[in-house]
């Protein structure tokens, strides 16, 4: 069972919607922990009046510092990363958990793998990153439709995680430190805590194709489409590079063996086992050179 941590920003719709999939559509009783920010949507209210484990803070802190706020409150030995804007479909847990139980241990990270809401899609099987149209908006969502697409969303299993929902062992939670709380309020947060992760040599970073979840796409936050250049010119970005001396897509690339192509499409590659060092080739020699010369502008400018 776990501890499902769902930071939510005045985003009550969505947030019931993710919470009533997880009582209707898991195999398990997980424990739901909601981080309120704000919540002058009436959030506070609707978490109190039905008994949900919560925290809360007056303005926004950010993802980082409301999932290590929640996760003081977990009582299970696994926590799961969860957006609020999310719909977890029949069977998103059993199929976490018997790859937990496969592996047999506690070093790793897992991710549900994330469909993408589009209002104009025509579905290819094993397309990455999934899309369907189910709805957009909460009050568009058809959810019998989704259902009954399932079989032909799920994906292979595939190398590097989407990261969220994304599950690990609390003791592993702890030992990293939680997420990293400089990069309020969000963006490249989940990068910096796979970093962390794999610094502390955890080699197995593996998305579950079968374990799906419909994403509304952060709707109160919502993002312009993800390429390499928003990755590279985002605050997000520059607070890893100094932190880690290489950009979020190098990692991601030659460490997680994901990111993104160049035609900046996001890649992923079919699961086949724990990850290794990087293969250092004539373009791994490139790409770090032109992150270190980044790295020592953002160090010696003004940027923080």
């Amino acid at each position: 069972m776990f501890s499902i941590l769902i930071p939510s920003y005045n985003n009550l719709e969505y947030l019931k919607i993710c919470i009533n999939s997880i009582k209707k559509n898991s195999n398990f009783d997980h424990q739901i922990i909601i981080h309120i920010n704000e919540g002058s949507d009436g959030t506070l209210d609707y978490v109190k009046n039905n008994g949900f484990d919560y925290t809360f803070s007056t303005d926004n802190i950010g993802m980082p510092k409301a999932l290590n706020k929640a996760s003081i409150l977990s009582k299970f030995n696994y926590i799961l990363i969860s957006h609020d804007d999310f719909y977890y479909c029949p069977d998103w847990d059993k199929n976490l958990i018997d790859e937990v139980n496969a592996i047999g241990h506690k070093n790793f990270y897992l991710s549900g793998t994330m469909i993408g809401a589009v209002e104009d899609y025509n579905l290819k099987k094993n397309s990455f990153p999934p899309k369907f149209n189910a709805g957009i908006t909460y009050n568009k969502f058809d959810e019998i439709k989704l259902i009954n697409n399932l079989e032909n969303i799920k994906i292979f299993d595939f190398q590097g995680t989407t990261k969220c929902p994304g599950l690990v062992h609390k003791d592993i939670w702890k030992k990293v430190g939680g997420w990293s709380e400089e990069f309020f309020p969000t963006g490249g947060d989940d990068s910096d805590f796979a970093m962390k992760l794999w610094k502390n040599n955890i080699r197995i970073f593996k998305g579950i194709g079968s374990s799906l979840v419909y994403h509304f796409g952060s709707i109160t936050t919502r993002k312009k489409p993800k390429n390499i250049f928003t990755y590279n010119g985002s605050r997000g970005n520059k607070i890893f590079i100094k932190k880690w001396k290489i950009s979020i897509n190098f990692f991601e690339t030659f460490y997680l063996n994901s990111g993104i192509n160049k035609n900046n499409m996001f890649t992923f590659k079919r699961y086949n086992g724990p990850l290794n060092d990087p293969v250092k080739s004539i373009s791994y020699y490139i790409k770090v050179t032109l992150d270190r010369i980044q790295y020592l502008y953002l160090k010696f400018s003004n940027f923080k």
